[in-house]
């Protein structure tokens, strides 16, 4: 269900997205913050290097008091995995959220990403060799050069899910991988094919034609999804055809990226990877976005 288009949503709720949230809500916006999870934040087990902490703070303490200083300004926020965003009219953002709630489909005038930044990657042989030779990071942008295939999403979670779900638009074998990793009930349809032994190697000449997991089984493939975890930058920068500079979200002085009314800050711009300058770029980034909200009422 559609609900009501926002002036901003913010994806991400650690210090970046949460200092540009209370900035475009004193500004009068309405604004949405929507996020898994802190990430790497909420697992600090001691930050004293912060200002204004006298004493050591926990990650999840810093985390918590963010999102109540939000709330308390008049922040939407919601515990919700953003599993992808487009561009129409408006920017369209679709998250799936535990439990009840189900899914949902937000629509906002301007959207900031402050995912952070991934520190994992898949391991397995072979991985990073077939990156661009038959293994994607989107389905939105790929699976269409993948009609009629044999598919495989690697995944456990609602990101994985959804990128399923694109791909059976163009293709009726589509397998899902989940690496060992245990699948919450309710994530996938119940006609979905799974494969749960943990991945081993990715194999091929030119490009990626098997998987071989480690009960020592080959999978034949001709194309291959990557949906580990949840949807970070570089994932929803290759859906809607954002700039990137390497692994980073590439920006200009305003925080903005080359799509107009979408803005980034904090760890996916790269840089010093700390909580003082995702504070500081989500303020800098939320004055810009304010700038531009105005614009579009002349």
């Amino acid at each position: 269900m559609v609900e009501t288009v926002f002036d901003a949503i913010v994806i991400g709720t650690g210090p970046a997205g949460i200092s540009a949230s209370l900035y475009l809500a004193r500004a009068g916006h309405s604004v949405l913050a929507l996020g898994a999870g802190a990430g790497a934040l909420e697992r600090a087990e001691s930050i004293e290097n912060y200002f204004g902490f006298p004493e050591p703070v926990t990650g999840s303490e810093l985390v918590e008091r963010g999102l109540a200083q939000a709330r308390r300004l008049g922040v939407e926020v919601r515990r919700q995995e953003v599993v992808h965003i487009g561009v129409e009219e408006t920017f369209v953002v679709k998250a799936a959220a535990s439990g009840a709630d189900g899914t949902a489909e937000y629509r906002s005038k301007a959207l900031l990403l402050a995912t952070g930044k991934s520190r994992a990657g898949l391991k397995a042989v072979g991985f990073e060799e077939f990156q661009g030779r038959g293994i994607s990071f989107c389905a939105t942008c790929d699976g269409f050069l993948y009609r009629g295939k044999r598919l495989a999403v690697i995944g456990s979670g609602e990101y994985a899910a959804n990128e399923r779900e694109e791909l059976a638009a163009f293709s009726k074998d589509v397998t899902v991988f989940t690496d060992g990793k245990p699948v919450a009930a309710g994530t996938f349809p119940d006609d979905a094919t799974f494969v749960d032994s943990a991945i081993e190697r990715f194999e091929g000449s030119d490009r990626v034609s098997a998987i071989v997991t480690k009960d020592g089984t080959r999978h034949p493939v001709d194309g291959v999804f990557v949906a580990v975890g949840t949807a970070g930058a570089a994932s929803f920068a290759a859906t809607v055809g954002i700039a990137m500079s390497g692994q980073d979200i590439a920006v200009d002085r305003d925080f903005m990226t080359n799509v107009p009314g979408l803005f980034a800050a904090g760890d996916c711009l790269g840089g010093y990877l700390q909580i003082a300058k995702a504070v500081s770029d989500g303020a800098l980034a939320s004055k810009s976005m304010n700038t531009y909200l105005k614009s579009l009422k002349k």
